[in-house]
């Protein structure tokens, strides 16, 4: 008889979305075998410098799939504008709850492969939740699906992929999620004419200790502005101990001596979408430090001034036009369906959301719903990310290149 749900599933892509993935699906208890291959060369991947904001979605995911317990956010209860004197210009009650990369990497980790770190005690493992494993230092190259086939998951899906070291193997399985980010290898295996268009402005984004920097700062991004506090060191929420993030979103043309500079590391490589921790010029910092006391309000001039170790993000459009491919065995979801601009906040809730609805869908097709319920999680969450995308742009291109209400 032919299969008509998958056993064996594979991820491509081991940071949040792909984590997200592999939890909500483990949390099934149909006895899946799921691998995630992470090309990154270590068993742990480094902190990203970043805060995250923790949408509803995001919060849902963990209240449901969470069994560390850990707490994950700090809460922002105000949005304040600042004028270049440090004076606020105007006060919205806004509240959002505040987290970072690391500690949503760490606590998922636990969750998904039983991953021990300071951040998240690791909860029993369940014997009907299938197998899990995370095998770093591995790139999928290549993906080869069967064709005339006539049913969802009676022939397997092979990829190529290449470890660290150099050598290849193949690996096959029932399903295939690619969670592989915004530069995604298997959405331009499938969509070549999809790719990240620069939009023309980078952001730059650092870290502070919360404890090293002055009182009045500390009353400013202790609510928000383009700042805001986060969990510190091992997930730390004391006041005191926590670290506040910082964005600002510097225009940059494409190609411009100024923009080749900004993206070139201390070893001279050329970066095309992200510069990474460590690798700013000293001259580009300390240009941009100068810069900050300048123009920007004193209190986030003084985060500037403070951070150590700055790192650069491009910021990017792209959106693939389908989720489900190859008859539902390859599947498309967060940043590798639709890149978000950091605007809208969006990308974290993007990818728990996609993965919380797959899980839902994949539990529709064991109960006999098959290809059905695959198709209308594509509705969803192409839906979804074409309208966060639209308003990603539009206000991203209002606030660098047009009118804001609050300028002038």
């Amino acid at each position: 008889m032919p299969q008509t749900t998958p056993k064996d599933v594979v991820i491509v892509g081991g940071s949040l979305g792909g984590l997200f993935t592999g939890v909500a699906l483990k949390r099934l208890r149909r006895n899946l075998n799921i691998r995630i291959f992470e090309r990154n060369p270590t068993p742990l991947l480094h902190d990203q410098g970043a805060g995250v904001v923790a949408g509803h979605e995001t919060q849902v995911f963990f209240h449901r799939n969470d069994r560390t317990r850990t707490p994950l956010t700090v809460t922002s209860r105000q949005r304040l504008y600042l004028d270049k004197s440090g004076k606020v210009m105007q006060r919205e009650d806004s509240v959002q709850q505040m987290t970072s990369w690391d500690l949503l990497y760490h606590v998922l980790r636990a969750n998904y492969d039983g991953t021990e770190s300071e951040y998240a005690k690791v909860p029993e493992e369940r014997e009907d939740e299938g197998t899990a494993t995370y095998e770093y230092g591995c790139t999928v190259t290549d993906v080869k699906t069967p064709g005339g086939s006539s049913t969802a998951f009676d022939k397997p899906v092979e990829l190529t992929v290449r470890r660290d070291s150099g050598d290849t193997f193949s690996a096959k399985a029932d399903l295939i999620i690619a969670a592989d980010g915004p530069s995604s290898t298997i959405r331009s295996h499938y969509f070549p004419q999809v790719a990240r268009k620069y939009a023309g402005y980078v952001a730059w984004r650092g870290t502070v200790p919360e404890d090293k920097i002055s009182e009045s700062a500390a009353d400013i991004f202790g609510i928000q502005i383009l700042a805001y506090v986060i969990p510190g060191l091992n997930g730390a929420l004391e006041p005191g101990k926590r670290l506040v993030n910082w964005v600002w979103y510097v225009n940059y043309a494409e190609g411009s001596p100024e923009h080749t500079e900004l993206m070139t590391d201390k070893d001279g490589k050329r970066h095309h979408v992200t510069l990474p921790p460590g690798g700013v010029l000293e001259r580009v910092w300390s240009k941009q430090k100068k810069r900050a006391v300048e123009i920007l309000p004193s209190q986030f001039a003084e985060l500037v001034e403070k951070t150590q170790v700055p790192f650069v993000q491009g910021i990017t459009d792209a959106i693939a036009p389908s989720a489900v491919l190859d008859g539902g065995r390859v599947l498309l979801l967060g940043d590798a369906l639709a890149n978000f601009r950091p605007h809208t906040a969006g990308s974290t809730s993007q990818a728990a959301m996609d993965a919380m609805a797959l899980a839902e869908a994949i539990e529709n097709v064991f109960e006999g719903e098959g290809l059905k319920a695959l198709q209308e999680w594509e509705e969803n969450v192409t839906q979804f990310a074409k309208e966060v995308q639209s308003y990603g742009v539009h206000i991203g291109n209002r606030s660098q290149f047009g009118d804001h209400p609050l300028n002038g």
